[in-house]
């Protein structure tokens, strides 16, 4: 729709730098200090009651700057879950690095990553104020995050294989079942240590695991 100015008017001169300075504004805004802004905000109220418009008053932006980002609050909280996770499985993988084999480093790494979990402000945020929002991912699909954890556990196979430490098997199947052993950990811990050590469960799962894995 023409809006009356032309190329070389005034107005269309101040139109474009408008323009410019917004984009530049946007490019100085990290995505970690817009992602640190919304996971305070499920911190704070929960995941269904986050908005973009709160995230974008708790980091400091214009609306504009956030949705150019992230146009909507479902994939910059997509992309706040999947930065999460992301670190927590690092943490993990580093507490399995010194294992001497494949099998133990897998096993350590699974167990820590329960417990990692856990630990987790906003994972435990997310379990006690938006249960129903991973329901989808147990009983409908699978999500981005659990296909992140399944290649690393795939990985880790494959080495068990190279070092002979792991039984051969279906490789998909083997981290598919692992993946799901390894969910129902994490999503039913807090319940199941209302009254059993949470430590001597993780203890009896690590060995579970590693039973399970031996050649």
């Amino acid at each position: 729709m023409d809006d009356g100015s032309s190329p070389g008017s005034p107005d269309h001169a101040s139109s474009a730098l408008a323009e410019t300075r917004a984009r530049k504004g946007t490019a100085r805004v990290s995505d970690d200090t817009l992602l640190d802004a919304a996971r305070e905000c499920v911190l704070a109220v929960g995941l269904r009651r986050t908005t973009l418009a709160e995230i974008a008053r708790t980091a400091g932006v214009s609306r504009m700057t956030l949705y150019r980002r992230f146009p909507d609050v479902g994939n910059i909280l997509s992309a706040l879950m999947t930065r999460e996770f992301g670190i927590v499985l690092r943490r993990a993988s580093e507490q399995g690095a010194g294992a001497p084999t494949a099998r133990e480093r897998l096993t350590r790494s699974a167990v820590a990553s329960v417990r990692l979990l856990n630990e987790d402000p906003l994972m435990r945020a997310v379990a006690d104020k938006d249960s129903e929002v991973l329901l989808p991912y147990v009983v409908g699909r699978l999500g981005g995050t659990q296909k992140f954890g399944e290649e690393a556990i795939t990985a880790l196979l494959r080495e068990g294989r190279e070092d002979a430490s792991i039984r051969s098997g279906d490789l998909a199947v083997q981290a598919r079942t692992v993946l799901l052993v390894v969910q129902s950990f994490v999503l039913s811990l807090h319940a199941a240590t209302t009254d059993i050590d949470a430590e001597a469960l993780l203890a009896e799962f690590s060995h579970h695991l590693d039973a399970a894995l031996r050649p």
